[in-house]
């Protein structure tokens, strides 16, 4: 049992990263089992003021891409044909979560500074269970909770958060069993995507598209924690981005490793391409992604993928391949 476990946790680890072997992130204690079960000490101090996003102390973070002034991406969707720099939406729009525009929000009308955007405080830790198996199917397994503590949700009205965003959901566990495809292909056609889960980040957080529900960018409205997180009306938390708050880091002059995994199976890297190029929605196709060598599960495979951006929609599109059913 002892070898079985070991092997287990040898599987999971080449197929979420070995960093992600290594600990947890955001300043918390942690241990790993070989189920991949990490408890998070207590951390305090997480304040209004924190940025979102994984952004750097310069402006420019990725070509013409200027942090200071990313495009709002509002009404940005398509419900018929998939374009670059939109998400294609299964859905008609709702009601959007934020009530206000934040100061974040550029007086031009058309960008908002990612730099200066607000975080949601508190700091409450989770235990996290999350597992990744490789087998004829990708299997997912978790209990829905991050590694690291998210902010205190509902906001508090003494937050300064909640002048802009009075998000009255309390973050619960919403367990994953999924099975992806193990080996996924390119669909004859892209597939909309839907409110709610697209996939997951290495985190064992939900990914969701970019869209709060009204077509607005939910990146710029929604106000999140320090780790771009929050949790919706069924206590699911989730991400509309790629959290900063990853062990899964880019490295100057490389390609960026995995930091989750898609639907339709396909793995989401960060922001850096081939030979380290910062990659803006005008180097990916429709869905977001593109095909070259990329390493997966510990292998090399010349294989569609997708990335992160630093612009609207962020992460997905629309889904390249078959996306399997998931909550």
């Amino acid at each position: 049992m002892k070898q079985l476990n070991m092997i287990t946790m040898l599987i999971t680890c080449l197929a979420i990263g070995l960093a992600a072997c290594g600990g947890s992130s955001g300043g918390a204690t942690a241990t790993t089992s070989a189920t991949n079960t990490v408890t998070t000490g207590t951390t305090t101090g997480t304040t209004a003021g924190t940025t979102t996003g994984s952004t750097s102390a310069t402006a420019t973070i990725s070509g013409t891409v200027d942090a200071s002034k990313l495009p709002i991406g509002d009404g940005k969707f398509t419900r018929t044909t998939p374009a670059v720099g939109y998400v294609y939406a299964c859905y008609t729009a709702g009601t959007g979560g934020a009530s206000t525009k934040g100061p974040w929000f550029n007086a031009d009308g058309m960008t908002w500074n990612s730099l200066s955007k607000i975080s949601v405080q508190g700091a409450v830790s989770w235990v996290s269970n999350f597992m990744v198996t490789v087998g004829s199917s990708l299997g997912i397994t978790g209990n829905g909770l991050p590694p690291n503590p998210t902010g205190t949700f509902p906001i508090a009205s003494t937050d300064p958060a909640y002048v802009y965003d009075r998000n009255p959901n309390s973050i619960s566990q919403a367990n994953i069993a999924w099975g992806l495809p193990a080996s996924p292909v390119v669909a004859a056609q892209p597939t909309c995507t839907s409110l709610g889960a697209i996939g997951v980040l290495l985190d064992g957080v939900r990914l969701y598209n970019a869209d709060d529900g009204g077509y607005r960018d939910a990146v710029a409205w929604e106000i999140q924690d320090a780790c771009q997180g929050h949790p919706e009306r069924t206590g699911q938390y989730h991400h509309h981005n790629i959290t900063s708050c990853l062990t899964q880091k880019d490295t100057p002059g490389q390609h960026s490793p995995l930091v989750g995994y898609i639907a339709d199976g396909f793995g989401i890297y960060g922001n850096q391409g081939e030979n380290g190029k910062a990659l803006a929605n005008a180097d990916l196709d429709e869905c977001h992604g593109h095909t070259h060598a990329v390493e997966r599960n510990g292998v090399m495979v010349t294989q569609y993928h997708y990335h992160q951006t630093r612009e609207f929609p962020y992460t997905i599109g629309c889904y390249k391949g078959t996306p399997a059913t998931v909550h």
